[in-house]
């Protein structure tokens, strides 16, 4: 799992992975996807999805740990400040053997450089360049191993978007 190849697949998975609308519909259908794909998996997990701070999804899965919502809440933090999946700042991270003090001055209280969390694009009017999308929010899982929490998320966002996307190898 080389980072710098884990780097270029994230890069093109959050390039590809945005919306042109967003409500709370969507996140009721995207967090329904979320849910199956956990329980299909029989993991415990946690599910929230936001949109300009507003909580429009939450969810645990039978088996779920206290702990996840800590989890959930250092990864979207994560998401919010870099506007990149927390998986992308993990691997860059890896990448230059640096950790969010060392790189940021971000306490890993607060902080999680863990797969999981994905920022919500959306596409402004009838933009088709993803370059104008702005980030107005977070999708966030926490339950399984940090790669397969990022690759949960980015297959449910795909395939509601129903685009096809490069895929993380190995595990």
């Amino acid at each position: 799992m080389n980072p710098s190849n884990d780097l270029a697949i994230l890069a093109q998975q959050e390039s590809l992975l945005r919306f042109s609308t967003f409500d709370a519909e969507t996140a009721w259908q995207l967090g329904s996807l979320l849910r199956a794909a956990l329980l299909t998996l029989h993991a415990g997990g946690t599910i929230e999805i936001e949109r300009d701070g507003q909580l429009l999804f939450a969810c645990a899965t039978p088996g779920a740990m206290p702990t996840q919502a800590d989890w959930i809440r250092r990864k979207r933090n994560t998401v919010h400040r870099f506007h990149r999946a927390s998986y992308t700042i993990g691997r860059e991270l890896a990448r230059d053997s640096a950790t969010l003090e060392s790189a940021y001055g971000l306490s890993e209280t607060d902080y999680a450089a863990h797969g999981g969390g994905f920022p919500l694009w959306l596409l402004p009017g009838s933009s088709a360049d993803a370059q104008a999308a702005i980030c107005v929010g977070s999708i966030i899982v926490s339950g399984l191993p940090q790669r397969d929490d990022h690759n949960l998320v980015v297959n449910a966002i795909a395939l509601h978007l129903q685009v096809s996307i490069p895929q993380l190898s190995g595990a």
